[in-house]
């Protein structure tokens, strides 16, 4: 039904029945984006988007029971870009297909000409490179990072100094079409936290003001 539903909308569509055939796809063909069901027989949903992440950085939408709670909160620690619950609206996921595929396309291209602007920025101890969409440590080394955790970075940083809600977050992370009072971007962020702070109990770089949202200014650091 998916799949008939995104072709006649102009999507080319694959489905495969497992984790062994998604990595065999993966592997030979160019994949923008996974739709991912938790509920399958054999390895689950779960367990494949696990052994996705970190190595493979590609938009991940889950599909959950409708009052799955847990299992979107799994989801979303373990990288998952954005969920829906089952009955799937089809309008609604074409809706966030697209919001994820604009978002993804716009951190690949978000680079200027060399002379405009520097490959990397720096944000906190670390380097954003803004060309590959990567975050380097101290060392150089890179730290993997999901399209909306590196997008959530770029918010950031552009507003420095700034505490922000979830909804000024969503709303500049280009992704209206979730409920601004879904908790979920606190565990994006927390799982971001997990990356890039020291004490992710004790956050430094993104603080969290209380009854507010989240505020980024490393000259308080």
């Amino acid at each position: 039904m998916l799949q008939e539903y995104l072709d006649k909308r102009g999507f080319k569509v694959s489905i495969v029945s497992g984790g062994k055939e998604l990595r065999d796809l993966l592997s030979i063909n160019q994949i923008d984006l996974i739709i991912l069901d938790i509920n399958m027989p054999g390895e689950d949903g779960l367990s494949i988007l696990r052994s996705l992440r970190p190595d493979i950085q590609i938009p991940v939408i889950m599909l959950t029971a409708a009052g799955d709670v847990i299992d979107r909160i799994i989801g979303l620690e373990m990288g998952a870009d954005d969920y829906l619950g089952k009955p799937v609206d089809l309008r609604e996921l074409e809706a966030r297909i697209k919001a994820l595929l604009r978002r993804n396309s716009n951190i690949q291209n978000s680079h200027e000409p060399e002379d405009a602007k520097p490959a990397t920025v720096k944000f906190g101890d670390f380097q954003r490179d803004l060309e590959a969409a990567k975050l380097l440590d101290i060392d150089g080394e890179e730290i993997s990072l999901t399209a909306m955790e590196f997008n959530l970075l770029k918010v950031f940083a552009e507003n420095k100094g700034r505490v922000l809600n979830r909804d000024q977050i969503l709303e500049q992370a280009h992704d209206r079409s979730w409920d601004p009072f879904d908790r979920s971007i606190d565990i994006r962020i927390s799982r971001l936290r997990r990356k890039i702070e020291k004490n992710p109990e004790k956050p430094v770089i993104i603080k969290t003001v209380r009854g507010i949202g989240y505020l980024y200014d490393p000259n308080k650091i």
